[in-house]
């Protein structure tokens, strides 16, 4: 996600963290009694209405991609009649939601995530929930939109009334939203309102939520302590970093625990080679010595992989099929031995997705397999 100077920081990793964490509460809390969630369930799901309302947009959303593939070069979908009975078979089906937790939980747990961005990062919304699913920018449906806004909803709308129907163009709509949420930083809800919210259902902290833990941590460094010669004395040695680091197998302990960017950087390389699955698997063991910290195994892939990774995968690997993708990785998950996993992926999941031309997000999941197993 862009970040923006106007907006709040925010603790990206703790908060898909925290969005991980309740949606799975929740889920766990409404599944235990029941086999599915229906409509009129969804829109009263969680006492945060944003959250509620997100699903159903993220919901609506994944529908009209699929309705779009349905469309068959045989039939002639702009005759009236058939856009009127596409139209009402829409709105039947609309009414008729009926999903399973498999289904439901990621999404649930993406629109809590995008609840937060709303108070801590209201440019980012914006260039989501308005800009970015739109083929093409019309002023009623930016106000459309608004219908799934809760939090800020008239700052929201005080924008779009500030547009004529003569824009379109999406970089100048979006550097306006920046300098009209600059000038009216009073109308923003607080955060502190919004995580008393989410503390009735799992708590959280001020702290947590921004990232301000770390920078208090920091604090005490400059005081004068009996190991300061010793810092020193590790700085002015930079030459022998490497081959202590080599030699020493503590080293990874001064990483961070995980930085989900840091793999993309790993994964620049390889790519204009175009290696094959096979080749990409040998070669991961390589990639770990570069970083050692992102060698560190993992249990799931389930609960590792981030939100944004997840829809990444969804929409880059398994064309959008949520289905196809969660099924995926529970095999993944079910595996014991490496090969057969690496057969799993390589033989079946890769040829019936043509992953020949999407190294950069093949290279991504193989890392984290290879991580799985180490």
């Amino acid at each position: 996600m862009k970040a923006y100077p106007m907006e709040d920081k925010y603790n990206q990793l703790h908060i898909e963290r925290y969005s991980r964490q309740l949606a799975n509460l929740l889920c766990d809390r409404h599944f235990a009694t029941n086999d599915t969630l229906n409509g009129p369930q969804l829109l009263h799901f969680t006492p945060i209405r944003q959250i509620n309302l997100f699903v159903i947009k993220e919901l609506l959303l994944k529908w009209h991609q699929e309705m779009a593939n349905l469309r068959s070069p045989y039939f002639d979908y702009e005759h009236e009649d058939v856009k009127e009975a596409l139209l009402h078979f829409m709105n039947v089906i609309s009414r008729k939601i009926l999903m399973k937790r498999n289904a439901f939980e990621p999404l649930l747990q993406k629109a809590i995530y995008d609840t937060f961005l709303v108070v801590l990062a209201p440019v980012a919304t914006f260039e989501e929930k308005f800009l970015r699913i739109q083929e093409e920018i019309a002023l009623p449906k930016l106000q459309e939109n608004l219908k799934y806004i809760d939090i800020d909803k008239p700052l929201f709308a005080g924008f779009i009334d500030t547009l004529s129907a003569s824009s379109r163009d999406r970089e100048y709509i979006l550097s306006r939203f920046k300098l009209y949420i600059n000038a009216n930083q009073d109308k923003r809800t607080p955060l502190a309102e919004l995580l008393q919210k989410f503390n009735s259902l799992l708590p959280i902290t001020e702290q947590e939520a921004t990232g301000q833990e770390a920078v208090v941590e920091a604090t005490p460094l400059p005081k004068p302590t009996p190991a300061a010669p010793v810092r020193e004395q590790e700085v002015v040695s930079p030459i022998h970093t490497a081959q202590r680091e080599a030699s020493a197998p503590a080293a990874p302990s001064q990483r961070p625990a995980y930085r989900p960017h840091e793999e993309d950087a790993e994964e620049e390389a390889p790519k204009n080679m175009r290696p094959t699955l096979n080749d990409n698997f040998r070669k991961a063991p390589a990639a770990s010595l570069a970083d050692t910290h992102s060698n560190q195994r993992i249990e799931s892939l389930k609960n590792s992989i981030s939100i944004n990774q997840r829809f990444s995968f969804i929409n880059e690997l398994f064309n959008g099929e949520n289905m196809a993708y969660y099924h995926t990785i529970k095999a993944l998950d079910e595996y014991t031995d490496p090969e057969a996993a690496k057969r799993y992926i390589t033989h079946e999941v890769a040829s019936r997705y043509d992953w020949s031309k999407k190294q950069e997000h093949v290279n991504k999941l193989l890392r984290l397999i290879e991580r799985k197993y180490a």
